[in-house]
């Protein structure tokens, strides 16, 4: 008897293994759709786009976007161009700074959780009028509005860091996009989906100039007994 609850205890944890590679599996796929996309993007050998009747009726019975892309407000960022994506493949919550907030956290626990999506982006840009106001301000020891107050942590470690005032801007827009990231994962629900496997968190920065998207090396996952 002991012996059979060894070998169905092995199996659960095999199953539960292969659900996980699975969800990594898919959160990878999603990943080299939009690099690929983003290649076509920049090379301006775009894919042809469904945008008929037919396809418009098929989505408005329900949505199976295979990624999330949280990023700026700013009107040089859409997603769905720079991706190269086509209608219901790219769920988007876009805010000035792509910093987040619960109503944003919400959107993202959405698509993960009720739509299944397995990826998430979290997307900074260069060149951002969020970070580069909010360096500005700290430079002028003005008063930070609330979306300042959301990046001033991020500025404040680049200049720590040190370097030009371009390589200081630089460096905060990577490091607030780090930051934002460690907010997302402070979601129980999202935290949970990532631990699962369920759901793959990337993070990368756009070029203005280049049209291409680079990605960003994020810390390591918050473990989900520390999340709140």
């Amino acid at each position: 008897m002991k012996r059979f609850r060894v070998l169905i205890g092995l199996l659960i944890v095999i199953v539960f293994a292969g659900f996980v590679v699975a969800g990594l599996e898919k959160g990878d796929e999603s990943l080299t759709k939009l690099m690929d996309g983003n290649k076509r993007f920049v090379s301006g050998n775009l894919a042809q786009k469904d945008l008929g009747d037919a396809k418009r009726k098929e989505l408005a019975k329900g949505q199976k976007p295979f990624a999330i892309v949280l990023t700026c407000s700013d009107s040089r960022v859409a997603p769905e161009l720079l991706f190269d994506q086509g209608l219901g493949d790219v769920f988007v919550v876009r805010v000035a700074g792509n910093v987040v907030d619960p109503v944003v956290i919400r959107s993202i626990e959405y698509a993960a959780e009720h739509l299944g999506t397995p990826f998430l982006l979290i997307l900074g840009h260069s060149h951002c009028g969020a970070v580069k106001a909010t360096l500005e301000v700290n430079e002028s020891k003005g008063k930070p509005c609330v979306l300042a107050q959301k990046i001033m942590p991020a500025v404040l470690t680049a200049k720590k860091k040190g370097g030009s005032h371009d390589e200081i801007l630089e460096t905060a827009i990577k490091e607030n996009v780090k930051n934002v990231y460690k907010d997302v994962m402070k979601s129980k629900i999202i935290n949970h989906l990532v631990h699962e496997g369920k759901l793959k968190i990337v993070a990368g920065e756009y070029s203005l100039e280049t049209g291409e998207v680079e990605t960003i090396e994020l810390p390591k996952a918050v473990s989900t007994k520390k999340a709140h």
